[in-house]
């Protein structure tokens, strides 16, 4: 007999599990019923594809040489289903979405609001993701598109730039450098007190290392997992933070005071899987957000650009 779809999803249970009780549980499937399925998947290919002969079960070198075969048949076929249920028209469909957390505070409201307006049949699952999380996701066909930072991206996705964030010290109105409008020098911000993100956050990575190129030790009085801590914080103290400028639009209390030297700007990117299917949600959003992109005073976008800014790290 020929391998089916559901061995093939039995195999990659096993595989993810290394146990056959786990991953009957997880099928939904008795323990015999899923060896059984296992064995024929073997007389089929003509190869034993797992080793019962441990504690944990493990792939043999012919499995873990057909998994990611197996794999990719299931992701194409999933791909394939979406495609089957994509209307064109756009009166339905699906857009599975991640972004790196800054752009919870300032995009994904706005661009959650045109596609709704322009597509209201259209279902959003959004999720806030690190970009070190998001290209896997991507790869492994969970995502149709992410939103992150301009930089070296793992094999098998394409990256498409969309626009410039540019990053300044943002205080609120008790600051007592509030209504400055001459930039900050970084040996006086060496003298602020600063709230910042943590150092799992892109942001801070970034901060660090442009303080870091100018021997300047920041004098971190607090530090926050939550953005929107982070603003409330210093709208309600004399302490300072580094955020994207985008971000204080729209938001009452929050000023935005220039540093000098500038930290560099971040180039947003919109990633796919390369040679992956596309749905009719995924390239409307795609042309969404280049003309939010093109409409916004604060960013720049892509097209705007210098050649040498199109490359720039996050």
């Amino acid at each position: 007999m020929a391998p089916e779809l559901r061995h093939l999803r039995y195999l990659l249970a096993v595989a993810e599990h290394g146990s056959f009780t786990r991953a009957a549980e997880e099928l939904h499937i008795s323990q015999p019923t899923l060896s059984q399925q296992i064995r024929q998947l073997e007389r089929a290919v003509g190869v034993p594809l797992l080793d019962r002969s441990g504690r944990a079960v493990r792939l043999t070198d012919a499995g873990a040489a057909y998994l990611p075969h197996a794999r990719r048949a299931l992701q194409d076929l999933a791909a394939a289903e979406r495609a089957v249920h994509d209307v064109t028209d756009l009166s339905r469909g699906t857009l599975r979405l991640a972004v790196t957390p800054t752009f919870t505070t300032y995009l994904v409201g706005p661009l959650t609001a045109l596609l709704h307006a322009r597509h209201p049949g259209i279902a959003l699952h959004l999720r806030e993701l690190p970009q070190d999380r998001i290209e896997p996701a991507l790869l492994a066909d969970e995502l149709d598109l992410g939103i992150a930072f301009h930089g070296a991206h793992l094999p098998g996705l394409s990256a498409t730039d969309l626009f410039t964030e540019t990053l300044s010290l943002v205080v609120g109105d008790l600051h007592p450098e509030a209504g400055r409008t001459t930039p900050l020098s970084l040996e006086e911000l060496a003298a602020t007190r600063l709230a910042l993100l943590s150092g799992d956050f892109a942001t801070r990575v970034h901060t660090d290392a442009h303080l870091a190129r100018h021997a300047v030790r920041p004098d971190v009085a607090v530090e926050a997992t939550s953005i929107n801590a982070l603003t409330d914080i210093v709208r309600h103290t004399p302490l300072a933070t580094v955020l994207p400028d985008a971000l204080t639009r729209d938001r009452p209390g929050l000023r935005t005071v220039p540093l000098d030297p500038p930290l560099p700007a971040r180039t947003v990117t919109l990633l796919s899987r390369e040679n992956g299917y596309r749905t009719a949600a995924a390239r409307a959003f795609t042309e969404l957000i280049h003309t939010w992109s093109r409409t916004q005073p604060r960013v720049q976008h892509a097209e705007q650009l210098p050649p040498h800014e199109h490359h720039l790290k996050g």
